[in-house]
C-alpha cells in the first residue's frame, strides 16, 4: 500500500482511538457507580464506497 494510504489510515485510527476513549470515559463518569461492574462494548466500522463492515467486541471494566 502507498505511504499516503498508510498515513491517512493511521491518522483515522488514532482519531477513532482518542475520541472513543474520551466518549467512554465521559459516559462512565456520567453513569455513576461503575466500580466492580463489567460492560460489554461493541465498535462497528463501516467504510462508504467499499463493502466493509467490521465489528469488534469486548469488555470494559468499571473503575
Amino acid at each position: 500500500m502507498s505511504d499516503d494510504f498508510n498515513m491517512s489510515m493511521r491518522k483515522f485510527l488514532k482519531q477513532v482511538g482518542v475520541t472513543s476513549q474520551q466518549a467512554i470515559e465521559e459516559a462512565m463518569r456520567n453513569a455513576g457507580e461503575t466500580a466492580g461492574k463489567s460492560f460489554e462494548a461493541k465498535m462497528v466500522l463501516t467504510v462508504d464506497g467499499i463493502d466493509l463492515e467490521h465489528t469488534v467486541t469486548g469488555k470494559i471494566e468499571g473503575a
